[in-house]
């Protein structure tokens, strides 16, 4: 690795109830910093409004910090996601290189010396594609399979398979985020391979969790899933207008069949019963998604409208710092 003295990183290290990693965590992602001799390291933890004392122990770990790593802890004051908690760690880091990490250890911390080797060749993103999750079962690695082949039919940018939060972005990079790309909807690895730079890839596997329970449940997934979908694509308006084109023909050929078998057919229909059931069930089935996908763009338009904060932060500490 080439000698980058005044080059400084930061990790990004977004925490929800993670008090039983979070010191492993530090442990080994310590160890490794401290062999990155051409760095200057900082830790930046984000604990995104835990509910457990994963912030008692952040706190503790700052305190009793006795290294040449600079640590800091940014509290949220509730929950507010996992995508808001990345982004407020960019935004306060100031750093030339910033990796965004999950606290579980399935971001191995031992990629981070590759991740800047390819960062050095010239590289402003590096993405980390996950191959395999150890502890994933038959069900979540189908569901994530189904995830990116969606996004990919709806999406006009095709984005990398199985990217994860796991990446690395340049201060140039980084600078683009905190002064664009600030919608309340967000999808972080998503935004980072739309705008443009010199971008690669690397693959990693996601062991198994050293302890506690994922918080990525199925309604988080479709959660994502959803804000992938309608933050980078207009194809689901394009769905609707299809739709409607396709009702307007089945009622002009309707219209039309109706027509001659009135005038022209000596056996006389019923009174139409029949075709107004189906008439009416499909128009309304219809109009039902055209109109939901309308309310998911109108709701989601709102919240852009609104302009609320992102995240709100209860406390900074650092080490070496009193805390604010």
């Amino acid at each position: 690795m080439t000698d980058q003295k005044n080059k400084s990183l930061a990790l990004v290290v977004s925490v929800y109830n993670e008090e039983k990693v979070i010191e492993e965590f530090y442990k080994t992602t310590q160890e490794f910093l401290s062999k990155l001799n051409s760095y200057d390291s900082q830790l930046i933890f984000v604990n995104d409004g835990s509910r457990d004392n994963s912030q008692a122990i952040i706190d503790k770990i700052i305190k009793q910090n006795e290294t040449s790593l600079k640590i800091k802890s940014i509290q949220f004051s509730r929950n507010f996601g996992h995508e808001a908690a990345m982004i407020a760690g960019i935004d306060y880091a100031t750093n030339d290189i910033i990796i965004c990490m999950d606290s579980d250890l399935q971001h191995p911390p031992s990629m981070i010396e590759k991740m800047l080797e390819t960062y050095e060749k010239g590289n402003d993103i590096v993405l980390m594609s996950r191959t395999k999750r150890h502890d994933n079962g038959m069900f979540k690695n189908v569901m994530s399979s189904l995830f990116y082949k969606l996004i990919d039919v709806l999406s006009v940018n095709k984005l990398e398979k199985n990217a994860s939060d796991f990446f690395l972005i340049s201060k140039d990079v980084a600078s683009i985020l905190k002064e664009n790309y600030r919608e309340r909807n967000r999808f972080l690895r998503g935004f980072i391979q739309v705008i443009g730079f010199d971008i690669t890839t690397l693959e990693f596997e996601a062991p198994a969790r050293f302890a506690g329970e994922s918080n990525y449940s199925f309604k988080g997934l479709a959660k994502l899933g959803f804000t992938a979908i309608f933050a980078f694509s207009n194809k689901p308006l394009k769905i609707s207008l299809f739709f409607s084109v396709l009702f307007f023909l089945f009622s002009l050929s309707t219209i039309i069949y109706s027509l001659i078998m009135y005038f022209w057919s000596e056996d006389k229909p019923p009174e139409g019963y029949t075709t107004i059931i189906i008439f009416m069930s499909i128009g309304f089935t219809i109009l039902s998604i055209m109109i939901s996908i309308l309310s998911i763009y109108f709701g989601r338009s709102l919240d852009e409208i609104r302009n609320r904060p992102v995240y709100l932060v209860k406390k900074v500490n650092e080490s070496g710092e009193t805390s604010n």
